[in-house]
C-alpha cells in the first residue's frame, strides 16, 4: 500500500485557471518530490472594469511519501 500526503496551496495567474494550476504544481514540486495529482478545490477570478485581471485556484496537491512505491 502506498502512502500519499496532501497539501493545500493557493496559486494565481493572469493567463487562466490552467496556468494557475500549473503554477501550484510547479511551486510544490520545488519543495517535495513525487507529486502525483492536483485537485482543484476552488476557482475564482478578480475583475476590474468589467474584465478578468487574474485567476486563482485553491488546489490540493498529492505526493508520494519517501520510501513508498507507486503500487
Amino acid at each position: 500500500m502506498s502512502m500519499l500526503k496532501v497539501i493545500e496551496v493557493l496559486a494565481e495567474s493572469d493567463k487562466g485557471f490552467e496556468d494557475a494550476a500549473q503554477k501550484a504544481v510547479t511551486q510544490v514540486s520545488q519543495s517535495v518530490r513525487h507529486v502525483k495529482s492536483v485537485y482543484l478545490k476552488d476557482m475564482n477570478a478578480n475583475v476590474e472594469n468589467g474584465k478578468i485581471t487574474s485567476y486563482r485556484v485553491n488546489a490540493k496537491v498529492s505526493f508520494l511519501l519517501d520510501n513508498q512505491d507507486a503500487g
